[in-house]
Formats: structure tokens, sequence, C-alpha cells
């Protein structure tokens, strides 16, 4: 067993201490706005690299620097920027707007006593297709809030509703950050991840479906929602989503994704020619911050494995989870706390991703077991937390809109990261691993 040096792992207690309490502090104390996403989360880490390198005066800082460089330079760090990139300027061609057309779209055709069933299969679909739950979240968010004017059923339920569909995609899409991240830290395809999570996140989804059933059917609605919808929009989307599910190239996918998004958004007029190299540009852009924290992150980690961090927090993870079963759960709770901790399931994916890589070697779970776990685990607690993205978010769409309601008001109709919690437990300790 490699010796450890828990002194090593201070760059990530600098972190967490910084992040979490700034946070904490300009949300509640000074009562900003989304204060948690006010902290330039780049320059934190910045000074938990400066931390890093100030530890182990035997290395010279030019050593560190090479330490770094190789931690930076590996396969899967390169592959995870160039996916982000392409990710970016995949949703930058093809806007957002068609998932106001899905919704309308599906609320249009069926019942109205189903329309918060609707909003959640529709979130589901739209956060699968678009990989991220914000955006998700923001667009349909609007559309819930007229579903309940309109129908009468509660405003709570259907914004719960929207979460919980907007984070069974994050979970499962081929182009969401966190499936990138896990993926490619684990050195997985993204194919395998998703069977593997599939799994687990199906039964979750439908539990959640027929909770949502019994819910609403025990109301009659006052009404129904209808609007203009153009589904035409959906095709990049649906391009994306397939090939990735047979096992196409991610870049390949991602390419015939922006080029039949091009063709399409250009014919259709919704965006002009001139505009499209603009809005590609603009979509690469906003991975920016998610590139520089999976850099960032790399180098620091390249660092504390050198000093021994991983080994020592390693060692303490094997003291107290023995067998397999036990490490997969201290592999979750892992990325869990480092999510409450963050309130970004990406940022806590990537740091949690070589910890994990090597609890996986001595526990002997698979690599796509690995991946599937720190997606799902990071979404359950991201999901739920009155301070995330996706809370807040929702939040203020409400409130934009006139209506009032608290986060504590939609925790309880978080019906789906309850329940992926449960199935993802269930899988753990009662369902056999696939060889």
């Amino acid at each position: 067993m490699q010796k450890g040096n828990v002194k090593a792992l201070l760059p990530i207690g600098v972190f967490l201490v910084l992040y979490l309490g700034l946070g904490v502090l300009f949300e509640y104390g000074m009562g900003i706005s989304m204060g948690f996403y006010n902290i330039p989360i780049v320059v934190i880490f910045l000074i938990a690299l400066m931390v890093a390198c100030f530890q182990n005066r035997s290395l010279s800082f030019d050593r560190k620097l090479e330490i770094m460089g190789t931690g930076v330079g590996e396969k899967t760090i390169v592959t995870m920027i160039l996916i982000f990139m392409a990710a970016g300027v995949f949703v930058g061609t093809v806007g957002r707007d068609s998932a106001e057309s899905v919704a309308y779209f599906m609320l249009t055709i069926i019942p109205p006593e189903f329309s918060v069933a609707v909003l959640f299969v529709v979130s589901c679909f739209v956060s699968l297709s678009m990989g991220t739950s914000v955006g998700t979240i923001t667009l349909i968010t609007p559309i819930a809030i007229a579903v309940s004017n309109a129908s009468g059923f509660s405003l709570p339920l259907c914004v719960g509703s929207v979460m919980g569909g907007a984070m069974f995609g994050d979970n499962l899409s081929f182009i969401s950050d966190t499936t990138i991240a896990a993926c490619q830290g684990q050195g997985v395809p993204m194919r395998d991840k998703f069977r593997e999570n599939f799994r687990i996140a199906m039964p979750a989804a439908l539990v959640t479906l027929v909770v949502i059933l019994v819910l609403s059917l025990s109301q009659p609605p006052a009404g129904a929602v209808t609007s203009d919808y153009d589904l035409i929009q959906l095709v990049p989307y649906l391009i994306v989503l397939i090939g990735g599910i047979v096992g196409v190239n991610v870049f390949v996918v991602l390419l015939l994704g922006i080029v039949s998004g091009s063709v399409i958004m250009v014919a259709t007029g919704a965006t002009a020619p001139t505009d499209l190299l603009a809005n590609m540009g603009s979509g690469a852009a906003g991975m920016f911050e998610t590139t520089m924290v999976a850099v960032l992150v790399s180098a620091i980690c390249a660092l504390i494995r050198e000093n021994g961090g991983f080994a020592a927090l390693l060692n303490g993870i094997k003291g107290l989870f023995k067998s397999k079963k036990g490490g997969q759960l201290g592999m979750g709770l892992l990325v869990l706390c480092m999510d409450v901790a963050t309130a970004n399931n990406t940022v806590a994916i990537v740091m949690a991703n070589p910890i994990a890589k090597d609890m996986a070697q001595t526990y002997g779970i698979s690599s796509s077991k690995t991946a599937s776990l720190l997606d799902t685990f990071s979404c359950i607690s991201q999901g739920v937390i009155p301070y995330g993205a996706q809370m807040l978010v929702a939040l203020a769409a409400c409130a934009e809109l006139g209506v009032g309601v608290s986060a504590f008001q939609v925790i309880p109709f978080l019906f789906y990261p309850f329940f992926l919690l449960i199935s993802s437990l269930v899988f753990i300790f009662f369902i056999p691993e696939r060889r």
C-alpha cells in the first residue's frame, strides 16, 4: 500500500473553504442573487493551484511544471476539452428555440389532464438532446407556469417536474458536460456509460412519471395550453441522440449535428447566414470556464497525486469501505459531497475523476460503472440543493413572470432525484454488475 500524505490534500480543502464560504456569504449573508455563480471559480482554482505549488519543497518549480504539464497533456484531458468545444459549437449552431416547439406540440396533442406529465417527458427529451439541465429549465419553466395558470395544477409540482426531467437528460445526454467529463476522465466510451446509466435512470424516471400521473389525475384540469411550434429544428438533436446511442464516434456525431443544424437553421430562416459563425463562436465561448476548470483541476490533481494526497485519501476510503459494493457507495458519496460543496456537478466530477479512477482499480469496478456512478450521484445532489444553478434559474424564471415560489416549496416535488438515489442504491447493493 502506497504511503499517503494527508497534507497534500490541502489545495482541495482551500478550494472548498473559499468557494463554499464565499458562496454562502454572497448568497445568504449579502443577499446577492445567484451568489454562488458570482464567484469566479477559475480564480479560486488558481489560488488552490498556487497552494499546491508551494507544497513539497523537495521538488523544484521546474519539476512541478513538468508534472502539471503531464497532467494537463493526458489524452483524456485533451479529448475532453475538444469535445467541450465541439458540443459548444453545436449548441450555438442549432439554438434552443426548438425546445419550446417540442413542449407546445405535445401539450397540443395530449389531453390537459396529462400536462404535468408532458412537462416531465418534454424536459427529459430536451435536456437529453441539448445536454444542459440549466438551459432546459430556463426554456421550459415559463411553459410550466403557463400550464399551472391554465390548468390549476400546483406550480411547485409543475416546476419540480421540469427540474426532474432536466436532470434525467443531463445525466444521460451524450453532449452533457457531465457525461463528457465522466467518460473522458475514466477513459470509457460514452455508449458504454449510457447503457450502464440507463439501467439506473430509467426505473427512477418511470416511477417519477407514475407519481406525477397519480397526483395529476386526482385533480381535474381547468384548461389547456396551446401555441405555435416548428419541429423541423429537432432533426440535428435527433441525429446527435441516435448517433450517440448506436455508437458513432462522438466527434463524427457532433460534426453531423453541426452541419445539419447549419443547413436547417439557415434554410428555415431561423438564423441569418451572416450570424451563423458568430453563433458558433458564442457556443464555443460558453464552454470557456468549463474548459479552464478541466485544465486547472488536472494540474492540481497531478501535483496532489505526486505528493501522496490521493494515496492518503484512497487508504482512508479503503479503511472505511471494505467491499466492492462499499467502494461503489464511497465513490458516489465522494462526488456527491464535492457537488454539495461546489454546487457544480461538472466541477465535482472533474475533481473526483482521478480519485475515482484509483478507487476503481483498487476495488475492481469497471470504468463504465465508475463513470455512471460519478455522473449519477453528482446529478442527485445537484438536482435538489437549494443553491444550485438549476433551482436558482427555475425560481428566477418564476420571479420574472411575477410568480412567487420558494426552493423549499419545490424540493418536496423533486421526485426524480430522490428516486434516482433509491435506484442507484438498489443497483449497487442488489443488482449484479454486468460482465
